[in-house]
Protein backbone atom coordinates (compact mmCIF):
# COMPACT_ATOMS: atom_id res chain seq x y z
CA UNK A 1 0.00 0.00 0.00
CA UNK A 2 2.92 2.34 0.71
CA UNK A 3 4.13 2.13 -2.89
CA UNK A 4 0.64 3.08 -4.07
CA UNK A 5 0.60 6.18 -1.83
CA UNK A 6 4.06 7.19 -3.08
CA UNK A 7 2.94 6.79 -6.68
CA UNK A 8 -0.22 8.81 -5.97
CA UNK A 9 1.81 11.64 -4.37
CA UNK A 10 4.24 11.61 -7.30
CA UNK A 11 1.45 11.90 -9.86
CA UNK A 12 -0.19 14.72 -7.89
CA UNK A 13 3.13 16.55 -7.67
CA UNK A 14 3.41 16.51 -11.45
CA UNK A 15 0.23 18.54 -11.78
CA UNK A 16 -0.32 20.34 -8.47
CA UNK A 17 2.98 21.29 -6.94
CA UNK A 18 3.66 24.69 -5.43
CA UNK A 19 6.96 26.54 -5.57
CA UNK A 20 8.22 28.85 -2.86
CA UNK A 21 11.43 30.73 -2.04
CA UNK A 22 12.80 31.27 1.45
CA UNK A 23 15.95 32.81 2.86
CA UNK A 24 17.88 31.51 5.88
CA UNK A 25 19.69 34.26 7.76
CA UNK A 26 21.51 34.68 11.03
CA UNK A 27 24.94 35.32 12.45
CA UNK A 28 27.80 32.95 11.75
CA UNK A 29 27.66 29.66 13.66
CA UNK A 30 23.93 29.94 14.41
CA UNK A 31 23.27 26.64 12.60
CA UNK A 32 21.75 27.78 9.29
CA UNK A 33 23.56 25.28 7.08
CA UNK A 34 23.03 22.45 9.56
CA UNK A 35 19.31 23.23 9.71
CA UNK A 36 19.08 23.30 5.93
CA UNK A 37 20.81 19.93 5.69
CA UNK A 38 18.34 18.46 8.22
CA UNK A 39 15.31 20.11 6.53
CA UNK A 40 16.41 18.43 3.31
CA UNK A 41 16.42 15.02 4.97
CA UNK A 42 20.16 14.80 5.57
CA UNK A 43 22.04 14.05 8.74
CA UNK A 44 23.42 16.58 11.18
CA UNK A 45 27.20 16.92 11.14
CA UNK A 46 29.12 18.89 13.73
CA UNK A 47 31.89 19.80 11.28
CA UNK A 48 29.95 21.99 8.87
CA UNK A 49 32.02 24.41 6.84
CA UNK A 50 30.78 28.02 7.21
CA UNK A 51 28.85 29.32 4.22
CA UNK A 52 30.93 31.81 2.29
CA UNK A 53 28.55 34.14 0.47
CA UNK A 54 25.51 32.01 -0.20
CA UNK A 55 24.32 28.58 -1.26
CA UNK A 56 21.01 27.29 -2.52
CA UNK A 57 19.28 23.99 -1.83
CA UNK A 58 15.86 22.69 -2.83
CA UNK A 59 13.71 20.93 -0.25
CA UNK A 60 10.50 19.10 -1.03
CA UNK A 61 7.68 18.72 1.50
CA UNK A 62 4.61 17.01 0.09
CA UNK A 63 3.57 19.01 -2.95
CA UNK A 64 5.64 22.06 -2.04
CA UNK A 65 9.06 22.66 -3.57
CA UNK A 66 11.03 25.05 -1.40
CA UNK A 67 14.06 26.87 -2.81
CA UNK A 68 16.21 27.76 0.22
CA UNK A 69 18.86 30.47 0.08
CA UNK A 70 21.43 29.97 2.86
CA UNK A 71 23.35 33.22 3.34
CA UNK A 72 26.63 33.64 5.16
CA UNK A 73 26.36 35.28 8.57
CA UNK A 74 29.78 36.91 8.73
CA UNK A 75 29.69 40.74 8.92
CA UNK A 76 30.97 41.16 5.36
CA UNK A 77 27.97 39.25 3.93
CA UNK A 78 25.17 40.89 5.93
CA UNK A 79 24.81 43.71 3.41
CA UNK A 80 23.63 41.06 0.89
CA UNK A 81 20.78 39.86 3.09
CA UNK A 82 18.21 42.35 1.86
CA UNK A 83 18.87 41.51 -1.79
CA UNK A 84 18.20 37.80 -1.24
CA UNK A 85 15.10 38.45 0.86
CA UNK A 86 13.23 40.56 -1.69
CA UNK A 87 10.22 38.69 -3.04
CA UNK A 88 10.63 35.54 -0.95
CA UNK A 89 7.67 33.77 0.64
CA UNK A 90 9.31 33.73 4.07
CA UNK A 91 12.47 34.59 5.97
CA UNK A 92 13.97 32.21 8.54
CA UNK A 93 16.18 34.07 11.01
CA UNK A 94 18.25 31.61 13.04
CA UNK A 95 19.91 32.54 16.34
CA UNK A 96 22.16 30.52 18.60
CA UNK A 97 19.98 30.40 21.71
CA UNK A 98 22.86 29.06 23.78
CA UNK A 99 25.22 31.96 23.05
CA UNK A 100 24.11 35.08 24.97
CA UNK A 101 27.07 37.05 23.63
CA UNK A 102 25.70 36.98 20.07
CA UNK A 103 22.00 37.50 20.78
CA UNK A 104 22.20 41.31 21.07
CA UNK A 105 24.09 41.50 17.77
CA UNK A 106 21.51 39.17 16.23
CA UNK A 107 18.75 41.44 17.53
CA UNK A 108 20.35 44.52 15.95
CA UNK A 109 20.78 42.74 12.61
CA UNK A 110 17.21 41.42 12.76
CA UNK A 111 15.76 44.86 13.54
CA UNK A 112 17.77 46.43 10.70
CA UNK A 113 16.53 43.76 8.31
CA UNK A 114 12.81 43.99 9.14
CA UNK A 115 12.96 47.79 8.93
CA UNK A 116 13.79 47.62 5.20
CA UNK A 117 10.80 48.91 3.18
CA UNK A 118 11.52 46.41 0.38
CA UNK A 119 10.89 43.51 2.80
CA UNK A 120 7.68 44.83 4.32
CA UNK A 121 5.04 42.19 4.95
CA UNK A 122 7.27 39.12 4.39
CA UNK A 123 6.55 36.58 7.16
CA UNK A 124 9.47 35.82 9.46
CA UNK A 125 10.16 32.72 11.50
CA UNK A 126 12.80 33.25 14.18
CA UNK A 127 14.41 30.01 15.29
CA UNK A 128 16.24 29.72 18.59
CA UNK A 129 18.59 26.91 17.58
CA UNK A 130 20.68 24.65 19.81
CA UNK A 131 18.02 24.09 22.47
CA UNK A 132 19.77 20.76 23.18
CA UNK A 133 22.53 22.66 25.00
CA UNK A 134 22.13 23.10 28.76
CA UNK A 135 22.28 26.93 28.88
CA UNK A 136 20.04 27.59 25.86
CA UNK A 137 17.33 30.21 26.26
CA UNK A 138 13.75 28.99 25.96
CA UNK A 139 11.40 30.31 23.29
CA UNK A 140 9.87 33.01 25.52
CA UNK A 141 13.32 34.36 26.36
CA UNK A 142 14.28 34.42 22.67
CA UNK A 143 11.08 36.35 21.89
CA UNK A 144 11.96 38.90 24.60
CA UNK A 145 15.66 39.20 23.74
CA UNK A 146 14.92 39.60 20.02
CA UNK A 147 12.10 42.07 20.79
CA UNK A 148 9.78 40.20 18.43
CA UNK A 149 6.58 41.63 19.91
CA UNK A 150 7.60 45.07 18.62
CA UNK A 151 7.38 43.90 14.98
CA UNK A 152 3.86 44.71 13.84
CA UNK A 153 4.05 45.01 10.04
CA UNK A 154 4.22 41.27 9.33
CA UNK A 155 3.64 37.86 10.80
CA UNK A 156 6.46 36.87 13.14
CA UNK A 157 6.66 33.45 14.74
CA UNK A 158 9.34 31.92 16.94
CA UNK A 159 10.25 28.31 17.65
CA UNK A 160 12.88 26.75 19.85
CA UNK A 161 14.70 24.09 17.80
CA UNK A 162 17.69 21.82 17.69
CA UNK A 163 18.98 21.00 14.23
CA UNK A 164 21.26 18.43 15.86
CA UNK A 165 18.43 16.58 17.63
CA UNK A 166 15.82 17.43 14.94
CA UNK A 167 13.65 19.04 17.64
CA UNK A 168 10.75 20.98 16.05
CA UNK A 169 12.12 20.52 12.51
CA UNK A 170 8.73 19.17 11.40
CA UNK A 171 7.06 22.25 12.89
CA UNK A 172 9.41 24.47 10.86
CA UNK A 173 8.52 22.60 7.68
CA UNK A 174 4.81 22.83 8.45
CA UNK A 175 5.13 26.58 9.06
CA UNK A 176 6.95 26.98 5.75
CA UNK A 177 4.41 24.95 3.80
CA UNK A 178 1.63 27.12 5.28
CA UNK A 179 3.31 30.17 3.65
CA UNK A 180 3.31 28.66 0.14
CA UNK A 181 0.94 30.55 -2.10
Amino acid sequence: MSWFWNLYEFILSLFWSTEMDITLLGLQNAGKTSLLRVLGGGDFTSDSIPTIGFSMKKVRKGRVNIKCWDLGGQPRFRSMWERYCKGVNAILFIVDSADPATLQIARMEFEALVSKPSLEGIPVLVLGNKNDLPDAYDVDSVIDIMNLKAVDDREVSCYSISAKERTNVDAVLSWLVSKAS
